[in-house]
């Protein structure tokens, strides 16, 4: 069958021939490429796609044209598993193949790799197979939900752990880059990498695996939300806390002391970085895992969630020569997060962008990046001491936790900086006070500070199964929405479907209050720090609170009332 196809080649058109005809490609363009290849090789495609004079798209339909296939840019989203247990993972990922075997297809990426479609169709048991081109990362994406899924339920594992001997050695196995890829059996490995996969697929933010006196629970906190997810039985606990110290590299010999570490790992078709806290607890260790989907983070501000005006106003405002701005709200609020998108609004080769942070939590192309470590004595101020030396045009700095790093944040603005920072308060007014308490004169904090914005996260409703109702007028009232602001808008509440895993909600947005430091604020400021006297006069100035931009976004079928209440309280 290789040597048909092989020889049939030689007598199809030339792959330049074809994208011109079929993407445009320009003439010259092609010559260009032909003289690259004559003088270094490689593939004429491969060399375009480089230029980016061509997408995969444009380039997998002329290779279909060649090769005489069919081209798919989307797979069937039901495709059948049955091949796993007949065909590796690591070899259909190497060569990007995916048996349909239905049809009697092999999906490629590459239709040049012959051998490897052979070996795959002697796997399988097939005499012969079609072949069809598709986007690597299509491929890629469908393979790893298939074998996701075979590797079956962390339930099972469980299930299967019940019976086990309470004295079983765990091996001491280190992680694979691809948890998908690990086909180790040891029961607690199956169970930590399923654990893991599972929770990156329901979006959790962090795991929580907790022992008490006659149980032991593991919990997923989901869209800021705690879930109950396993129950394994309590005499695993000793072993599994070790393979997860084991993974991010601590003394599992040490268990009277709290220990941090992390573990980098792959899942699928996702980077994540997990951060690993452990405390010892009157019923052993106590562990928490912190997710970081590398893959997934946003770093958009138009996908935030801000209003358009603040959207606008905050633009203007990170394009400042000199100030500080400030984010506040609780742990969980999605500070951090605001802040990257605004550095990387502004990332560009003409301005120097440094951060101190506690920790790094992504890294940002183009941006120097310092990790807070208290071991060496190298805190916030310390950290921001050393950056207003290395001729930084931006600062981030993670958190302004004393007096000492407001002084040198205050100074550095006063001295032509752009500060990012955070406060943790519960409303943009409340960060003067805090400022204030911290031993800043109100005169300082008038003349550096710039902006405050307030943000808190609220989850989405599911686009499934949101389900529309009318609210009574005792219910809208309490949140603050008149007969009049309600006419015309539809109002919709949870229900709960296999998508969101029942709760109702998937996924979270911001709701926002930013206080501009106009004449009037900055006046109220130097007269009185009174956070309720400082936000009055904000409002007066058109400034929309946290609870009226959540009635915005309730308006607009994004969210509930109930959900809006929660953070807002």
């Amino acid at each position: 069958m290789r040597d048909e196809r092989a020889a049939g080649l030689k007598s199809k058109r030339l792959i330049g021939e074809i994208l011109v005809e079929t993407a445009g490609l320009a003439p010259e363009t092609l010559a260009y490429a032909l003289g690259v290849q004559r003088e270094k090789g490689g593939r004429l495609g491969e060399i375009l796609l480089q230029k980016k004079a061509i997408s995969e798209s444009a380039l997998l339909a002329a290779l279909a044209v060649q090769f005489g296939c069919l081209f798919t840019e989307k797979l069937p989203e039901t495709v059948s598993s049955a091949f796993v247990a007949r065909a590796p993972l690591p070899f259909l990922k190497k060569y990007k193949m995916l048996p349909l075997e239905e049809e009697r297809v092999v999906v490629v990426n590459d239709p040049t790799l012959f051998q490897p479609v052979d070996d795959l169709c002697r796997l399988l048991g097939w005499r012969s197979a079609a072949m069809r081109l598709a986007p690597a990362d299509a491929i890629l994406a469908t393979l790893n939900a298939l074998f996701d899924v075979h590797q079956g339920s962390a339930e099972q594992v469980i299930q299967d752990m019940r019976d086990e001997d309470s004295q079983q050695i765990i091996s001491e196995i280190e992680g694979t880059g691809d948890l998908l890829d690990d086909t180790s059996d040891a029961p607690i490995v199956k169970f930590v990498n399923l654990m893991l996969s599972q929770a990156v697929r329901a979006g959790a933010s962090d795991i929580h695996v907790e022992p008490y006196q006659e149980s032991f629970k593991i919990r997923y906190r989901v869209d800021g939300i705690l879930y109950d997810m396993f129950s394994p039985p309590r005499h695993i606990q000793s072993a599994l806390v070790s393979r997860i110290k084991i993974m991010a590299k601590l003394n599992i010999a040490e268990k009277r002391l709290p220990q941090d570490g992390r573990i980098e790992i792959r899942i699928g078709d996702k980077n994540v970085d997990l951060r690993v806290s452990t405390i010892p607890t009157a019923h052993g260790e106590r562990v928490v895992l912190r997710l970081l989907d590398k893959s997934n983070v946003v770093l958009r501000l138009a996908s935030l969630g801000m209003s358009e005006a603040v959207l606008a106003s905050f633009n203007r405002l990170i394009k400042l020569p000199h100030g500080i701005i400030l984010v506040t709200g609780p742990t969980g609020s999605g500070k951090t997060t605001t802040l990257y998108a605004g550095l990387s609004a502004i990332n560009s080769a003409a301005i120097n962008i440094l951060t101190i942070e506690d920790p790094v939590e992504y890294r940002l192309e183009g941006i120097g990046q310092m990790q807070v470590n208290s071991k060496i004595d190298l805190t916030f101020a310390r950290g921001l001491r050393s950056l207003v030396r290395q001729d930084p045009d931006v600062i981030l700095v993670g958190e302004i936790r004393d007096l000492e790093t407001a002084q040198i944040a205050i100074q550095s603005a006063l001295t032509g900086h752009l500060v990012f920072s955070t406060l943790h308060t519960n409303d943009s007014a409340s960060a003067v006070t805090r400022l204030v308490d911290m031993g800043i004169e109100s005169f300082l904090v008038t003349s550096s500070v710039v902006a405050i914005l307030a943000q808190r996260l609220v989850r989405v409703l599911c686009v499934n199964c949101k389900e529309a109702y009318q609210p009574s007028e005792a219910a809208l009232a309490g949140i603050g929405i008149t007969p009049e602001m309600a006419a015309g808008h539809v109002f919709y509440r949870e229900k709960g479907c296999p998508a969101c895993l029942n709760t109702g909600y998937r996924g979270r947005i911001g709701i926002y209050e930013l206080m501009m430091m106009n004449e009037s604020v900055k006046s109220s400021i130097i007269k009185s720090f009174d956070a309720n006297i400082i936000q009055r006069v904000a409002m007066e100035q058109g400034m929309v609170t946290l609870r009226q931009d959540g009635v915005r976004k309730v308006c607009e079928g994004v969210t509930s009332m109930e959900e809006v209440l929660r953070v807002t309280q």
